[in-house]
């Protein structure tokens, strides 16, 4: 009697030629079979956008023998997870992981973010999901340090699984591996952006934009992500798709509107 390999979907949204992804295909052979769909070219800060007034593309790649089957996706992070559960996989996987993000996805940033979307709309599939973010935004960022630790979360989420709706958010920091202290599960801390949008004229005399900004941490807590990062350790958040602020519901409540 053989013993089935875990099916494990990677994605990402800084593209399929993207050096972090192919760091965390590597990792991710090392623990099951791999299936690859990612955008055909940068998504980042998408969100949870999905592809609605125009076609979806898919093309099948052939760039690693070793893979189970590699794909491109003209869309977003999101379709890529959705068009794989519904259009490519046989079975449901066992764990989608997305990244490895190039720069960080810490605190407010997991909003924004079309990496950790990905691995959330894998969670709403009822798929065990993780994103993996380095705090370096630089293409040819190294990606050694993070393999330990990738493979060891990943591990640990294949054997014992996650509790339902819950989602991990994981970033690493930008250290040697023999410098990085070690793993801390941790909050998300409360910051924010300071933004600024950058007006410019072009040659025809018309404005145009960059947007600019600022993060602010606003949190002095020894439990958060923004302190662990800080501090050299790889931060863990687990975070959940259920918006419902639970804690707001009985002061709703009293204000007399039900009924």
């Amino acid at each position: 009697m053989t013993t089935q390999k875990p099916l494990i979907l990677v994605t990402n949204d800084d593209s399929i030629n993207a050096p972090g992804i192919r760091t965390l295909i590597s990792v991710m052979k090392e623990l099951g079979d791999v299936v690859v769909v990612a955008p055909d070219s940068p998504q980042s800060a998408m969100g949870h956008a999905i592809t609605i007034n125009s076609t979806l593309h898919i093309n099948k790649l052939n760039n690693d023998p070793e893979l189970y089957a590699e794909y491109s996706c003209s869309g977003t992070p999101v379709d890529c997870v959705k068009f794989a559960v519904n259009e490519i996989l046989h079975r449901k996987p066992d764990l989608c992981v997305s990244g490895i993000n190039h720069g960080s996805n810490s605190s407010i940033n997991v909003i924004y973010s079309g990496t950790m979307s990905a691995a959330v709309e894998a969670g709403i599939e009822g798929i065990p999901a993780i994103g993996f973010s380095l705090l370096d935004y630089n293409w040819n960022a190294d990606f050694e340090p993070c393999r330990k630790f990738v493979k060891k979360i990943a591990a640990e989420v294949l054997q014992k699984g996650l509790p339902d709706g819950v989602i991990l958010n994981v970033n690493l920091p930008k250290l040697p591996e023999s410098e990085i202290k070690g793993i801390k599960i941790c909050r998300q801390a409360k910051a924010y952006w300071e933004e600024k949008f950058d007006k410019r004229i072009n040659p025809m005399g018309k404005d145009y934009y960059w947007l600019t900004g600022k993060f602010v941490n606003q949190d002095n807590g020894e439990d958060t992500d923004e302190w662990a990062l800080a501090q050299g350790y790889v931060s863990v958040v687990p975070v959940q798709f259920d918006l419902t602020a639970h804690h707001a519901i009985q002061t709703l409540n009293s204000w007399g509107l039900n009924g």
